[in-house]
């Protein structure tokens, strides 16, 4: 069973970007998260959204990649 949440570090992987930038990226994430209502856990954001975000819900597309933070 899959983890229902991303860590910094596995973001880092997917995008390949450095975990720093990864943490900015989860806090953005988690920020457009709590203006819609949700409670979010710093330093990790959830999984689906992550990927609804970054690949329009695609968890193994790269190619329709739709970076638009």
């Amino acid at each position: 069973m899959t983890n229902k949440f991303i860590k910094a570090a596995e973001v880092a992987q997917e995008l390949e970007v450095s975990v720093p930038y990864a943490y900015k990226l989860i806090k953005k994430l988690n920020k457009e998260l709590e203006e819609k209502g949700f409670i979010t856990i710093s330093g990790r954001v959830n999984r689906q959204y992550f990927y609804e975000r970054l690949y329009n819900g695609s968890q193994n597309g790269k190619e329709n990649a739709n970076v638009g933070l």
